[in-house]
């Protein structure tokens, strides 16, 4: 079976969370299938092995999960990306507009040296907002948008669009809807 059939079969749709109307794509089935949880880490990694990239930044909370063993298996340095007040050192911030609500991150000032080259990761890509703000906080500190990484696209929204006109990237993603 492809890894996108695979992945397909191991999401669960939650409806009306966090909010009504809204259809949560829940990845905890995926994480507990070992077997295609590697497939899909080794995936992403395959793809961005020749990009010379010199760090992941994922966002919390479930880019993590995955942003962290993509790190590991890329061999490079793992950047979190967090919900504002979550993280102790020096900082800066981001607000961005969310499919339903509004929200900030945040990422330590010395998550990486000026000119990096930063793959950014999460599990899923709707309207783009997330994405673009850990990329306003990438450039902020003077590294380079290498890439963006995704397991799930939801194409029916602007996301993607987004990335492409702002970032000038093609994001990477697994499944898409």
């Amino acid at each position: 079976m492809r890894l996108d059939e695979e992945i397909n079969t191991l999401l669960r749709d939650v409806p009306d969370f966090p909010k009504p109307g809204i259809l949560f794509k829940d990845i905890t089935p995926l994480l507990s299938n070992p077997l295609v949880r590697r497939r899909v880490v080794q995936g992403v990694a395959s793809h961005f092995a020749s990009a010379n990239i010199h760090a992941l930044a994922a966002v919390e909370a479930r880019g993590f999960i995955f942003g962290s063993l993509i790190a590991q298996e890329l061999n490079i340095p793992f950047i979190p990306v967090r919900k504002a007040g979550k993280l102790p050192f020096k900082k800066i911030t981001e607000e961005y507009a969310l499919e339903y609500g509004k929200a900030s991150i945040e990422m330590h000032t010395d998550a990486f040296p000026s000119g990096c080259r930063v793959l950014l990761h999460d599990d899923l890509l709707a309207t783009g907002g997330t994405a673009t703000a850990a990329g306003h906080l990438v450039q902020h500190l003077g590294g380079v948008v290498a890439g963006y990484s995704f397991i799930i696209n939801l194409s029916f929204l602007p996301g993607e669009e987004l990335l492409k006109e702002r970032f000038k990237i093609n994001p990477h993603y697994l499944v898409k809807f």
